[in-house]
């Protein structure tokens, strides 16, 4: 049986700090990192190793019962996965060019997913010790390195908004959104922190065009929802998870106030966002 989901919460958030150990310590040997590339032709670490194994270990003896589906494991093939009606679904090191080149912007994502949808989701920040965590029905918060927690809330429709975008990826089809926007101001994030950003009202919509898979978005979705926003697909509909046997998101927007109304015309009418 499931336990409360806030009473995992201690648990989780002392495992993705050993988690954090883990990765930093090899981002102190940064001269001694071996970079693998995976059959996707994305980076992997000997990071990402350590804290996947970590993980699972921990998952498994918190809850013994529960599948684990973990980005740098071979994924359970889905005539199984479709059977999962609850799930814990991770990436352990999210951001991983962002950790080899040798900035801040990286995370721990740990979600648990039921019946499709994530109810619980923590996005931990490793070289600040930083976390964002929200259960569903229980708001999302911030957990900083001394101990502060502040409840997150997205911000209500600003003069100009903030947009966040991943600092490696800018396709055609953001700069005809952004060509659309009289004003704007960028903010340039990695990992799911450009989720997290909005969750605490610090950016207003995060479009992505180019692709993401399931776990770099399920942990900071849970976050954003509970802090009153969305992660919607280009229906606007909410992402769903273990839904089909491919593991990658379709293209999507993360939203603070869905009370644009340019946003919600682009949504509306399609146009730029047009698959």
């Amino acid at each position: 049986m499931l336990p409360e989901l806030t009473s995992l919460l201690n648990p989780l958030l002392n495992m993705a700090y050993d988690a954090a150990e883990a990765i930093l310590t090899v981002y102190a040997r940064s001269q001694a990192i071996t970079i693998l590339t995976k059959a996707d032709h994305t980076p992997v670490t000997q990071a990402d190793y350590a804290a996947h194994h970590l993980l699972v270990q921990k998952l498994q003896q918190l809850t013994p019962a529960l599948p684990i589906l973990s980005e740098e494991a071979t994924a359970t093939d889905y005539s199984e996965r479709k059977q999962w009606h609850t799930y814990w679904l991770i990436d352990p090191l999210d951001g991983t060019q962002e950790f080899i080149n040798g900035t801040t912007e990286f995370t721990i994502n740990i979600a648990l997913i039921k019946q499709h949808k994530p109810v619980l989701g923590l996005v931990y920040q490793p070289m600040d010790h930083l976390c964002y965590y929200a259960t569903a029905g229980q708001g999302a918060y911030k957990r900083e390195t001394n101990g502060k927690v502040t409840k997150l809330g997205v911000r209500k429709k600003p003069d100009i908004p903030t947009i966040a975008i991943s600092r490696r990826h800018n396709p055609e089809k953001l700069q005809a959104l952004l060509a659309k926007v009289s004003d704007y101001q960028l903010l340039n994030l990695g990992s799911a922190l450009k989720i997290c950003k909005i969750a605490e009202g610090e950016a207003d919509i995060y479009p992505r065009f180019g692709p993401t898979s399931e776990w770099d978005t399920a942990a900071g979705q849970c976050v954003l929802e509970e802090a009153g926003g969305q992660l919607i697909n280009l229906q606007g509909q909410p992402l769903m998870y273990n839904t089909k046997d491919s593991l990658l998101n379709p293209k999507f927007l993360a939203i603070g106030d869905n009370q644009y109304d340019w946003l919600s015309h682009l949504i509306i009418t399609k146009g730029v966002f047009h698959e």
